[in-house]
């Protein structure tokens, strides 16, 4: 039996220290709940910024005033802010894509008119094209999060504060195996991740100069390393996988009740349960731990994909989270969509994600790369054909429909709008590609705060 901070604890309780052995019992536990997959949900993350002059950064003072006045008004999703100031709704499980669409869309646009009785604005990009990271919340958490993030660099500022997202949660899938099945759609997280990170990249520029990636953003998380912001080993089962990385990441922080938080160096979880230094770990230490690692596809009962810019226009949040249901939740499209990654899989190497070659790939050039495009382009119709099964609006598939068109079709993402604006070039330009799985383009601009 563990050691408990109180009497007659058990390892449910958050204040009861926990073994190795509990910890990973707990996680294969709590982080697939299996079943029919039935709900469906997105977190959408933007930039806030001043309506008539959106290059000049919003003053603090200006954010809380027009956060404060957010807080007075009723919305079905959860509403947070982002360390930089970013704003996210966190919309409730839906029990079809299209109330998950009509919830949202309804909160954004009483986000939007309250915003802008405060001259303020949204922007949807994966990284915020103007300006440089500016910590908002101040708080011991996101205190501890910088000074261990900054021992890898810059990555990690601009993660927190100028980094946003579209990110679709999915249900972990049936117990048995098949296109529904919790091990293929975890599989399929983890492949088609990458041709979501193409279709949808949408931050190529930092201080509105080029970096060289069409997802600067995914760049970033891959910056941060793998063991903070990475997959588990790419074979074997999910749970025991999930298990093994969640013990064996490092610790971001150890919290305390009052003062900062001990930031401890090079200490994973297990050795934690192990030397049970500084303290004995608790649940309560595990919940948080689970909440400090970022790879590209998160087990938290459901699945969370992380991989998506921000998307630009006030509905282009619509599409990666038609598209993404489409291919997870239809039996058909996603069996075509299985089919289409896997040439793919020999590009990553058999290397976790993100930090592998088809990922690199992905993030560098988005849909120029030739595979990729090839990839997507057979997924864009599979959802076309699998949304009137889902019961989705006809304006739903219209949008998706005309997303394909614009850049799917072409070989082009949302980045290439955004460069194409900065310097006039021409949208039909040659752009590097790869092929055999190399890159042929190298080289990229360094990111600096």
């Amino acid at each position: 039996m563990s050691d408990s901070t109180h009497e007659g604890g058990d390892c449910t309780d958050p204040r009861t220290a926990v073994t190795e052995a509990e910890v990973e019992a707990l996680v294969r536990g709590i982080c697939f709940k299996t079943g029919p997959p039935r709900t469906l949900g997105v977190e959408v993350e933007w930039f806030v910024h001043e309506l008539r002059m959106p290059r000049l950064p919003v003053t603090p003072e200006r954010l809380e005033a027009a956060y404060a006045a957010l807080r007075t008004v009723p919305l079905r999703s959860p509403l947070t802010v982002e360390p930089g100031g970013q704003l996210e709704l966190s919309s409730p499980p839906a029990a079809s894509l299209t109330e998950c669409v009509d919830v949202v869309s309804a909160d954004l646009d009483t986000v939007r008119a309250v915003l802008a009785e405060h001259g303020l604005g949204l922007l949807g990009a994966g990284h915020d094209p103007w300006h440089t990271p500016r910590r908002f919340l101040r708080e011991p958490r996101y205190d501890a999060m910088e000074a261990c993030l900054d021992r890898t660099g810059t990555a990690g500022r601009h993660m927190m504060c100028t980094s946003a997202s579209v990110q679709v949660c999915l249900d972990a899938g049936l117990e048995e195996p098949g296109p529904l099945g919790h091990e293929r759609r975890w599989w399929l997280a983890h492949h088609l991740g990458a041709v979501l990170v193409a279709a949808f990249a949408n931050s190529p520029v930092v201080g509105m100069e080029p970096t060289g990636w069409a997802s600067t953003r995914q760049l970033l998380w891959m910056e941060i390393g793998a063991g903070r912001a990475g997959a588990p080993a790419p074979d074997g089962d999910p749970r025991s996988a999930w298990a093994r990385h969640v013990l064996d990441s490092p610790v971001m922080c150890v919290r305390r009740d009052s003062g900062p938080w001990d930031v401890p160096e090079e200490l994973t979880f297990r050795e934690w349960t192990r030397s049970r230094s500084p303290r004995p770990p608790t649940r309560a230490d595990l919940d948080y731990h689970l909440t400090t690692l970022f790879p590209p596809v998160r087990p938290r009962g459901h699945l969370e994909l992380r991989m998506i810019d921000a998307q630009p226009g006030d509905d282009g949040w619509i599409v990666p989270l038609a598209v993404t249901a489409a291919l997870f939740d239809d039996p058909e499209a996603t069996e075509v969509a299985h089919q289409a990654v896997k040439p793919l899989v020999e590009r990553s190497l058999n290397l976790p994600a993100p930090h592998n070659p088809l990922w690199l790939d992905a993030a560098r050039h988005g849909l120029a790369d030739p595979e990729l495009r090839e990839a997507a382009v057979t997924c864009f119709e599979a959802a076309l054909r699998a949304l009137p099964r889902l019961g989705a609006a006809p304006a739903v598939t219209d949008a998706v429909a005309a997303f394909s068109d614009r850049y799917v079709e072409r070989g082009r993402c949302p980045a290439d709008d955004l460069l194409d604006r900065l310097h006039g070039t021409n949208p039909h330009r040659p752009r590097p590609h790869t092929t055999g799985g190399r890159r042929t383009a190298h080289g990229r601009k360094d990111i600096r705060t």
